[in-house]
């Protein structure tokens, strides 16, 4: 059975989470004062990002916006022969996550593909602040490495280990 609706459907939610609480955050927030919400271990800080995570490539928005492009084309080629449910989850989180930010990317201020990421989420005062579109993106390509190592195909069949075959002989 075919996953692309799966992908598509988790991208479809991802999206519109991610692109609502940055429209919320946005309209009742100011850059420089965070919200405390449990001390300084969970803040919401409303920052504009002209990078990736953790303040790398910045000033290359245009790079990171045909990076994000190539993301959402390379899933959806992958999506359309998937045949594995988890791979599908995995893929319809980084889908939407990269569709989150490229939208930020291609219509927030200063301009088309220059755009900078609305990032919110603070934990602690030294891991960097982001948004659900990249926590997303971490799950969802933390669910593939899983998946792949423990053998488990976008085909949706498993591959076993050359090891453990040999040990059953």
């Amino acid at each position: 059975m075919r996953r692309l609706p799966w992908l598509l459907l988790i991208a479809v939610v991802v999206l519109a989470v991610d692109l609502g609480t940055k429209a919320l955050v946005v309209a009742t927030m100011r850059p420089g004062e965070p919200i405390s919400i449990i001390g300084d271990v969970f803040r919401l800080n409303l920052i504009r990002n002209s990078g990736a995570a953790f303040s790398m490539a910045t000033g290359m928005t245009w790079l990171l916006t045909l990076i994000a492009v190539a993301v959402v084309i390379g899933v959806i080629r992958i999506g359309r022969t998937l045949r594995s449910r988890g791979w599908a989850v995995g893929l319809g989180l980084v889908l939407g996550g990269a569709l989150g930010n490229l939208v930020d990317r291609l219509f927030r201020s200063p301009g088309p593909l220059q755009g900078h990421v609305v990032d919110f989420i603070s934990v602690t005062r030294w891991w960097p602040v982001f948004n659900i579109a990249d926590s997303a993106i971490v799950c969802g390509a933390i669910l593939l490495v899983v998946l792949t190592v423990f053998g488990f195909e976008p085909d949706g069949t498993r591959t076993r280990d050359s090891d453990s075959e040999q040990e059953g002989e």
